[in-house]
Formats: C-alpha cells, sequence, structure tokens
C-alpha cells in the first residue's frame, strides 16, 4: 500500500544529516527540531498555534481536555472512521454518538448531524476522511449559539484545502496524526494539535506535558504527550516536500478514475471547491471481494478501510441503542483502497489498473 522505503531514498541525505545532528545535540525532548516544526506547521496551516504531541490520538484526547468535554457530555462523530476518534471521547468520560455519512463524499453528513444534536452536545468531530475535507461550514451553521465546538479530525488530511483554507485552520481545534504512512508520516508516531485559539494552545501546552508550565510547577493534572526531537527532524524535512507529495498522490488518483470511468466502480468523489489529498483512494464495488483476492493473487496490495462502522464494534455497543446508520453499513461492505503513495511509477499504476479491470470487464 505504501513504499515508505523510496521516500526515503531520495531524502536519506538530509535525514541522515538532520539525524546525526540530533545526536550530537543531544537535545531529545522539546529541542530546536520541534519548536521550529511547531513554527513552521502554524505557518503552513494559517493558524495561531501548532502544538506537537505523541500521537494523533493524544492529539484528539489533548483538544477534548482543552475543550473541557467531560462525563454526561455528548460529542458527535461519524461511525465511519478510524477507532481513535471515538476512543478519544470515551478517554474524558463524554458519550460518542454515532451518526451516518453522505453517500457521496463519505464524510459526516450535515443532515444527519442536525438530527443529532442535543442539550448535552458540546462538540462535533469532522472526519476529513481519506483527505477529502468534511463541509465543516454547513456544520458550523447547524451549531449557531448552542456552545457547540467543532473539532477536526485531520488524521489522513495534512495538506487539504477547503475554500482555499486548509483543513486544520476551519474548526475551533484540530488534531492531525504522523503515523509513518500519512501523507506527512515520520518514523514513528507523532501528533499535532492546531488552534486559532491562545486559552486552547494554552491548555494543550499543559496537557501535554504533565500540566506544567515550568520545570516542577504543576498546574493541572497533565499528560506525557510529547513529540521527540528525532521526529521532528524528520517532519521538517519532509514538510518541505508535503505539497509535491500530495500533487503526486492527485496525479495517481486521477489516472485511477479515469480507467475506472464508465465502468460499476464508484470512484472517489471530489470536490470544486476542495482539493483532495488522498490519502487512500478508495472505490466502492458491490463485489469488492473478488477484486481484492485478484489484486492479492498478483502480488498487488488492498485494505479495506472500514470494514466495519465504529456502532458495530464490541468496544462501543455500550454508547449504542438499536442504531441503524446504513450508508455507513453498505459502504463498509463495498469500499476497497488500492495502492497509493507519491512514488508510484507510471507502470505499477497501471498494473493496478490493468489488474482491477481484469474483474469488471
Amino acid at each position: 500500500m505504501v513504499d515508505l522505503r523510496t521516500q526515503y531514498h531520495a531524502l536519506k541525505k538530509d535525514i541522515d544529516s538532520a539525524l546525526e545532528e540530533v545526536l550530537e545535540q543531544t537535545a531529545f525532548i522539546f529541542g530546536p527540531n520541534v519548536h521550529a516544526f511547531e513554527k513552521e506547521v502554524a505557518a503552513y496551516l494559517n493558524t495561531g498555534h501548532a502544538i506537537s504531541c505523541a500521537s494523533g490520538t493524544d492529539a484528539l484526547h489533548l483538544a477534548l481536555r482543552a475543550l473541557d468535554i467531560k462525563p454526561g457530555d455528548e460529542v458527535i462523530t461519524p461511525s465511519f472512521t478510524f477507532a481513535a476518534t471515538a476512543e478519544a471521547i470515551c478517554y474524558v468520560g463524554a458519550t460518542p454518538v454515532f451518526v451516518d455519512i453522505d453517500p457521496v463524499t463519505l464524510n459526516l453528513d450535515p443532515e444527519f448531524v442536525a438530527s443529532r444534536i442535543t442539550n448535552k452536545t458540546r462538540a462535533i468531530i469532522a472526519v476529513h476522511l481519506f483527505g477529502l475535507p468534511a463541509d465543516v461550514e454547513s456544520i458550523k451553521t447547524l451549531t449557531g449559539n448552542k456552545n457547540i465546538s467543532i473539532i477536526e479530525d485531520c488524521a489522513q488530511s495534512f495538506g487539504a484545502l477547503m475554500d482555499n483554507k486548509q483543513t486544520g485552520s476551519l474548526g475551533d481545534i484540530a488534531c492531525f496524526s504522523f503515523f509513518p504512512s500519512k501523507n506527512l508520516g515520520a518514523y514513528g508516531d507523532g501528533g499535532l494539535v492546531s488552534t486559532n485559539s491562545d486559552q486552547l494552545a494554552d491548555q494543550v501546552k499543559l496537557l501535554r506535558n504533565h500540566g506544567s508550565p515550568r520545570r516542577y510547577q504543576h498546574d493541572i493534572i497533565g499528560y506525557n504527550s510529547r513529540l521527540d526531537e528525532i521526529q521532528a527532524a524528520i517532519l521538517r524535512i519532509k514538510l518541505q516536500h508535503i505539497d509535491e507529495y500530495n500533487q503526486n498522490r492527485r496525479n495517481i488518483a486521477t489516472r485511477y478514475s479515469q480507467a475506472f470511468a464508465g465502468t460499476e466502480i464508484i470512484t472517489p468523489h471530489v470536490n470544486n471547491d476542495s482539493q483532495h489529498v488522498f490519502h487512500q483512494y478508495t472505490l466502492l464495488f458491490k463485489n469488492r471481494e473478488k477484486i481484492k483476492q485478484t489484486l492479492e493473487d498478483n502480488n498487488i496490495a488492498s485494505a479495506i478501510y472500514y470494514p466495519s462502522g465504529l456502532h458495530q464494534q464490541t468496544a462501543f455497543a455500550k454508547y449504542v441503542s438499536n442504531t441503524s446508520l446504513p450508508v455507513t453499513e453498505r459502504v463498509s461492505t463495498q469500499c476497497l483502497s488500492l495502492p497509493m503513495f507519491p512514488e508510484m511509477t507510471v507502470n505499477q499504476i497501471e498494473r493496478v489498473i490493468d489488474t482491477v479491470k481484469s474483474v469488471i470487464e
């Protein structure tokens, strides 16, 4: 699905040099690369603050804590997403309220969101799934003056745009993952919270570092969630190439979609007012198992993101009562993601296309 070795070899000289410098300096926690990376990401996203942390899951947890989401509160989230989105809600003792997705974009459907808002709703998590920006502006109009915060889950959308604005700058607070396979990926875990709110930024900074504004002073109960200097050094180098990487992904996606046009395959939606970054190229096909098996027989990877909605998972059973989300349930039986990484060669792309078309023609 992803060839991290080829990307490393292309950046090897710069990365090896940066790592050697980190090892010589021995400032492994909150070193100069961490501080520089935060400034560079804030500038890229055009947000007031970018606060790094240990993982994308931690970023979600810290964001919810900073917003003071607590037991008795409800947080609306799509069911068609990775478990971390809802796990973080449970970490703070709040109740995840699962809603269905738009059948075209596969992101939160604002109409379904509207139907689930109650006087207990404190936040809505808009997941920019597979790299396509969710309709945050429409979701904002639903909240009005109801004191409901908008959290962006940008784990799959670094560099994606909506109306020429970066995901991560659209809501009240946003959360990123730098898991190695992400569009901007580290060589280990890493995450980041972005916001334009000074107050929220200050809270996240305290929470990620044991509630400590300075050494041995602890104002609140916090966590140990810090991006290490080695990962920051790697991410700083990759950040310089992110727009190129994302453009390569769009080019590959365009070739895939052109090849599958006119077939039974439903290809990913692209909005005119947004810029998709194709963390995954996910098609829909009623007999996806046949495609998946044929790809496997030809030593080509594929993956199912996601084989079921979170409302169908045992871990979240106590939050679900006779919940039926028909779009999520249908999509989870038809979705299949094809190989997608910036360094894919023309031959690799065409081999994937030919193999898929051999099933559907």
